[in-house]
């Protein structure tokens, strides 16, 4: 980790609240969107993914998740994700290949979770104040964290999915 204190970004179109009506309040005015980088051996096995810890100022701040947050007007989730994590952990787009995404859909937000593989080697740092950690995490470890509610119920599936995108 570099010794440069974290950057706190300036506010974006995209930054707000919406309330929700499922009766929670969630962050993108034009939803969101997080990268869920996957670390796989030789033979296309998933070993890890990159979580970040979440400054604790942050909503559900001290949980771990994946880096992401608001999408931008006209931004695709696929942008929006590459772009989250090059901000939140210096994740360079050119060192991962889209495999997919899965979307959570409410009637007025939806998160949108990227998945991408590592293609050359990444070393996730914490660049803006929003993290107080990133780190590869062994895919049978996730679940010992204190996980974002949402990414922990999410958790499941998505192992499920990163499991079976490295047979193809």
């Amino acid at each position: 980790m570099d010794d440069a204190p974290p950057v706190h970004h300036a506010r974006q179109p995209g930054d707000g609240w919406v309330e929700c009506a499922c009766g929670r309040r969630h962050w993108g005015l034009h939803g969101a969107a997080g990268l869920l980088l996957v670390r796989r051996s030789p033979d296309g096995v998933a070993q890890a993914v990159v979580l970040q810890h979440r400054a604790l100022w942050s909503d559900q701040g001290g949980t771990w998740g994946v880096p992401g947050g608001a999408r931008m007007p006209g931004e695709s989730a696929e942008d929006a994700a590459l772009r989250e994590a090059h901000e939140e952990a210096g994740i360079d787009r050119v060192a991962v290949r889209l495999r997919e995404s899965r979307v959570l859909q409410h009637d007025d937000w939806s998160y949108t979770t990227v998945i991408a593989d590592e293609i050359v080697p990444v070393r996730p740092t914490v660049t803006d104040a929003e993290s107080v950690e990133l780190r590869w995490v062994p895919l049978d470890e996730v679940s010992d964290l204190p996980l974002l509610p949402a990414f922990a119920s999410a958790w499941p599936r998505l192992r499920e999915r990163i499991e079976a995108l490295g047979a193809r």
